[in-house]
């Protein structure tokens, strides 16, 4: 599965290489319940050196660099919450560069908050990388697609 570029960090391609098609991998930013929202198979792994650091681009950049990727989501923000009427977060553009500059034809889906920690709590869900970013309505829930020749 594993196709690497840039990735080095030793857990997460352990984690990586034992994921099949449809393997889901949260990129958690620092508001996230990491500890309390995990699928029964998922692996957390901290990536949160400090405010900031790293971020869920980053994180998203090295991932998309080492495993072929078939859906990225994100959390949906809900029509009631005071940052619905601001439009997208400006990370989500981010992360549109990021995929564009990695070559891949895949939309952003924003998936409704409850509905995020639902998919999170899947039995398809195998790793979750906890960073330390402050972005407001970072997270990114990717599921890992196949390799092709």
């Amino acid at each position: 599965m594993l196709k690497h570029a840039q990735l080095i960090h030793p857990e997460i391609n352990l984690v990586l290489g034992r994921a099949g098609h449809h393997a889901k991998i949260l990129i958690a930013d620092g508001n996230y319940p990491a500890s309390t929202k995990l699928g029964p198979n998922a692996e957390l792994i901290s990536m949160n050196l400090c405010p900031g650091l790293v971020t869920v681009n980053q994180t998203l950049r090295a991932l998309l660099s080492a495993v072929p990727i078939d859906a990225v989501n994100t959390m949906g923000i809900p029509a009631d919450d005071p940052y619905a009427q601001q439009g997208d977060p400006p990370v989500w553009a981010e992360y549109r560069e990021t995929i564009a500059e990695a070559g891949l034809d895949l939309k952003l889906e924003p998936i409704q908050k409850w509905d995020f920690y639902e998919a999170v709590a899947s039995e398809d869900h195998v790793l979750t990388i906890q960073t330390g970013d402050q972005a407001l309505w970072a997270n990114v829930l990717l599921s890992v697609g196949c390799r092709t020749a």
